[in-house]
């Protein structure tokens, strides 16, 4: 019988062979460098959650990640299992963001000349990295998303969102997310980067209301919390400040590093995160207070 017994001295020596080769860890540049984003780490078998209130932006920001990921990198392969936005329409919100086009023209196909040129920019940059990128459909279980990963062989796997996936073809949730963390992990051992993105239940403040502000932002925020602040390996939640622009992606669990926060503005109308313009110290107070 084999043995499952790792010893230390052999370990040790492969371990300092690798550590002293100088080559760096794998790892997946998400955004330009220095931007606000950049800090955010993607790299095989790590896992890492995103959660917000609804309308938040956590899927825009997940998206714009991945995607950005990809044009970053000519042989990155993303897979996405979104359960309530079709392919088409997480398509036409990256073409808002890359042509700058606002996403309701999109939508609606109210074009001007102005507007097909800058549209005709935002296809070309998609259509570069759609190869690479592919989509799970339903119906949404953890076989189902195993099946098109065998396909793909993606680099990363997004999961939007965590709750509403099964671990069986008969769609029974029963004790079912423990099951899913259990198939996440798989999916992390095996060498893929996981992007998850959760929903959260109302935490209370300090009057027993039940809120969704920043400061009662904690790991236990997360639905089915602990599955979740276990089983991950970075954990942010995506929060909104009263300027409908701001936010801050919280960092509240990091594994094997330092967590840091991160201020945003949101430009819903392109869905765009980019680094938060300067606000002055009274009013930065006032939004963690609140």
């Amino acid at each position: 019988m084999a043995s499952n017994l790792i010893r230390g001295d052999e370990l040790f020596s492969e371990w300092r062979r690798d550590l002293l080769s100088g080559e760096p860890p794998i790892r997946f540049q998400l955004a330009d460098d220095g931007a606000a984003l950049g800090s955010i780490m993607a790299e095989p078998g790590r896992v890492t959650v995103f959660g917000g209130s609804p309308g938040s932006g956590k899927t825009a920001l997940i998206m714009q990640l991945v995607i950005d990921g990809l044009r970053l990198a000519d042989d990155l392969r993303v897979l996405v299992a979104n359960v309530e936005m079709p392919p088409a329409v997480l398509l036409s919100r990256q073409l808002a963001r890359l042509s700058g086009v606002d996403l309701t023209i999109i939508q609606d196909r109210t074009f001007t000349d102005a507007t097909h040129k800058q549209l005709e920019a935002g296809l070309g940059e998609l259509k570069t990295i759609c190869e690479r990128l592919g989509f799970v459909r339903g119906p949404f279980t953890m076989q189902n998303v195993d099946a098109a990963a065998a396909e793909l062989e993606p680099d990363i796997l997004v999961l939007d969102y965590l709750q509403r996936f099964t671990s069986s073809a008969s769609g029974d949730r029963r004790g079912g997310l423990d099951q899913s963390m259990s198939f996440i992990r798989q999916f992390a051992d095996a060498g893929a980067c996981v992007f998850l993105a959760s929903a959260l239940a109302r935490q209370k403040d300090a009057a027993g209301r039940a809120t969704f502000s920043k400061s009662a932002m904690t790991l236990s925020a997360f639905r089915d919390s602990s599955e979740i602040e276990f089983g991950v390996d970075d954990a942010y939640i995506l929060t909104a400040g009263k300027d409908p622009t701001q936010r801050t992606l919280l960092h509240l669990k990091s594994r094997n590093g330092q967590c840091r926060d991160i201020e945003l503005d949101f430009d819903g109308a392109v869905q765009q995160f980019s680094a938060a313009l300067p606000v002055d110290g009274a009013a930065a107070a006032a939004w963690w207070a609140e």
